[in-house]
């Protein structure tokens, strides 16, 4: 695997609207679910106060002018110490450009985001059979196997 040195790799603020847009179209395309990130997308003032807002971080890999990878994720206070966790929500490169170096620089960005605002431990889920994700973890990180449950919220009352 080679680094491309031409790679930026940047920590979005609240003027990047429009990076943060081709973030969405890139997870879109990633994930084959283009509905979920670019149908609906917030109105720029929302993007704005999102990428201000200190419990969100996302993280962009720029070549040539174009967003080839993104990851997002939240800043998780603790309540037991004084202290923080930052969960990855979502982390993507496009296909022309995986095996190429661009994760694990959104990752170690990330990491630099994380130490400045004194978090301890970032942490990311992968799915069964998600082999490339899976190898990429565990390069970086601790593994924990554990299961994960999705609850619905209740419904609101008429």
């Amino acid at each position: 695997m080679t680094r491309n040195p031409l790679l930026a790799v940047r920590t979005l603020g609240a003027g990047d609207v429009d990076a943060f847009r081709s973030m969405l179209a890139l997870f879109g395309e990633a994930f084959e679910d283009r509905a979920t990130y670019t149908a609906q997308q917030p109105d720029d003032a929302y993007i704005r106060r999102l990428l201000a807002d200190r419990h969100f971080i996302a993280v962009i890999a720029e070549l040539d002018g174009g967003v080839v990878g993104a990851l997002a994720g939240y800043v998780l206070p603790k309540f037991e110490q004084a202290r923080s966790e930052f969960y990855i929500y979502d982390l993507a490169v496009a296909a022309e450009h995986r095996r190429s170096g661009v994760a694990t620089s959104l990752i170690e960005g990330l990491q630099d985001v994380c130490a400045q605002r004194g978090v301890y431990v970032i942490f990311v889920q992968a799915d069964h059979g998600d082999d490339p994700a899976v190898a990429l973890y565990t390069k970086l990180g601790t593994r924990e196997d554990v299961l994960h449950f999705d609850i619905t919220p209740a419904a609101k009352a008429p």
